[in-house]
């Protein structure tokens, strides 16, 4: 599922949105309602596939359901979160997945992890869509856990908006008093919350599983009480950073066990989903990923995908943070590597271009 990218992604979200605020140049491609009060809810973890499966959990959102968007390439939160808060595809904004190559600092930069020594706005420097909504006047606000504030990530992602910090995730009284307060703070006003816990729910235990289900009925209640609580003028948009696929252990790929697929391999980065190899020779090496994986996942050298439309255009300075082989699967499988003992850990995963991992609901409540 190659996405849509300036047509039906998330990265369209907050432009269209603009174009009802004011910021001059914006347009709604998502045809979305006319209102000066917004509120987005970014449901990390949150599939359109998984929400229509498991309805009965959450009866608000489920019927309100029915349009979709979807992630940008790779289906991973870091990109994801990324491509909303500046409005650009992966490869105009060079956040190139959970875990990608730095050219800047020869490493994989892990962006969940994000080392003190690079900072965030030497990474992804462009404006973000907070800071032209601020600029058009607009307020804008953050809902989210107080120990993002001011990290690299937030940093590169979601520069502009005030941030309005969640010291209990579990104290929806106080969350919702939040987002009262970010809706109401202008005349204009773009308020974005963020849950994440049906994400970790789905990581740990499976979508699905006794815990996924627990959260997501947890959510659906969430939502529904921010409706119960906002005032009729504010438009709510419900969506999620990507889907979620269970991966069996029978089919992991552990690149320890399989030598000759690290063969002139000089860096592994992405998830287990989609791994972005780095290499001086990605002929020899996408060769022996096909041989080896066939139908299991599709195989690109970085100009293959970038020519299908993965990351959409690719700014030339941001190329080279995109794998040189990058292995996305097709089936519930995954590449694995012990370096990375948490991963294997893992029940839930994320990051390829399946439908369940890449469309999300666009909920209006």
């Amino acid at each position: 599922m190659v996405p849509g990218y300036g047509r039906s992604t998330l990265a369209d979200l907050l432009p269209s949105l603009a174009a009802h605020l004011g910021v001059p140049g914006a347009q709604d491609v998502l045809g979305l309602p006319v209102a000066e009060r917004y509120l987005v809810v970014l449901v990390d973890g949150l599939g359109a596939a998984q929400l229509a499966t498991y309805a009965a959990e959450a009866p608000f959102l489920a019927a309100r359901a029915g349009r979709t968007i979807t992630s940008g390439v790779p289906s991973t939160t870091a990109t994801s979160i990324t491509s909303l808060g500046t409005g650009l595809a992966p490869g105009r904004h060079g956040i190139a997945g959970y875990a990608f190559w730095y050219p800047e600092a020869q490493r994989v930069l892990q962006t969940l992890r994000w080392p003190p020594d690079i900072n965030g706005l030497d990474v992804q420097p462009q404006l973000t869509a907070f800071e032209r909504l601020e600029r058009a006047g607009v307020r804008t606000a953050a809902i989210a856990p107080a120990f993002f504030a001011g990290t690299g990530l937030t940093t590169a992602a979601l520069r502009g908006p005030s941030f309005l910090p969640v010291h209990d995730e579990t104290d929806a009284a106080r969350r919702v008093a939040l987002a009262g307060q970010a809706v109401t703070a202008g005349p204009r006003t773009l308020g974005y919350f963020y849950e994440r816990q049906l994400d970790h729910a789905g990581h740990e235990h499976g979508v699905g599983s006794g815990p996924w289900l627990a959260q997501l009925a947890t959510v659906d209640a969430l939502v529904a009480r921010l409706r119960d609580e906002l005032g009729d003028d504010v438009v709510i948009v419900v969506t999620g950073d990507h889907g979620m696929v269970n991966v069996p252990r029978a089919n992991r790929v552990v690149v320890e066990d399989e030598p000759e697929l690290l063969a002139e391999v000089t860096a592994l980065a992405g998830e287990g989903r989609l791994r972005q190899l780095m290499t001086r020779h990605p002929d020899a090496v996408a060769t022996r990923w096909r041989d080896r994986l066939g139908e299991q996942a599709w195989v690109r050298r970085r100009e293959e995908a970038v020519e299908e439309g993965w990351f959409g255009e690719v700014s030339p300075r941001l190329a080279g943070r995109f794998g040189d082989v990058l292995v996305a699967m097709a089936d519930d499988g995954a590449v694995m590597t012990r370096t990375l003992p948490k991963e294997l850990r893992l029940v839930g995963m994320h990051g390829s271009l399946t439908a369940e991992e890449m469309t999300v609901p666009l909920i209006l409540a």
